[in-house]
């Protein structure tokens, strides 16, 4: 193929199809569903939506409102793996507090809609808060209990 032609599969195509422009039978449009369906396959852009693992054993998920998907949530005490899911437009965060104390050492962070972040965080049994800490949304809170 003349090198000139080679820029694009859209150039390709519409090179292809006015080389065949003369033809004098419904074949003629042949190489333009070709085209137009090579294209939009080769398009194609979409990954697939990241998942939890199965072992989770606290699912939290960002919602639109500034707030999370349940006001209280439940979990057994010992180590807990966490899943955190974004259903945002904008990023968030989820830490556990106790109290005024944030429990050391666990933070979780979603950046775009779609995407999550897990972590592990032992507990002891009580009554913790779930929240985010990215300034302005300070109305992210839910309750934990641990037993």
């Amino acid at each position: 193929m003349n090198q000139s032609f080679a820029h694009s599969k859209t150039e390709f195509c519409l090179y292809y199809v006015s080389m065949n422009r003369f033809a004098k039978s419904s074949r003629a449009l042949i190489p333009v569903v070709a085209c137009v369906v090579a294209l939009g396959a080769c398009s194609s852009s979409s990954t697939p939506a990241e998942t939890l693992p199965a072992d989770i054993g606290l699912e939290v998920h960002a919602v639109s409102g500034l707030k999370f998907d349940k006001t209280n949530y439940e979990v057994g005490a010992g180590d807990v793996f966490v899943g955190y899911i974004n259903e945002d437009s904008v990023r968030h965060t989820l830490v556990v507090a106790q109290g005024d104390t944030k429990v050391s050492g666990f933070e979780l962070k979603v950046n775009k809609n779609g995407s999550i972040d897990t972590g592990s965080v032992t507990l002891q049994a009580g009554n913790y808060v779930l929240l985010c800490t990215v300034p302005g949304h300070q109305s992210m809170k839910a309750d934990l209990t641990v037993s």
